[in-house]
């Protein structure tokens, strides 16, 4: 699973640690996620989705493998 937070997270000019604030969770969390490093709930999922003013289809996309 790819993400896209970075991207849009940036275009709308938040950092990641007011990010991490209106999503209750730590800034070194919005990090691992940009980093591909921790696969967030569902819940937070939503959180960052409505504060990044998206949807989750759009923050997330599945890549298949290509082998």
């Amino acid at each position: 699973m790819k993400n896209n937070i970075r991207e849009i997270r940036k275009k709308i000019n938040i950092s990641q640690e007011d990010l991490a604030n209106m999503c209750g969770v730590t800034r070194q969390t919005i990090n691992a996620i940009e980093n591909d490093k921790y696969d967030p709930t569902l819940s937070l999922a939503f959180r960052l989705s409505i504060h990044l003013g998206t949807t989750i289809d759009e923050l997330f996309t599945y890549e298949e493998d290509s082998k």
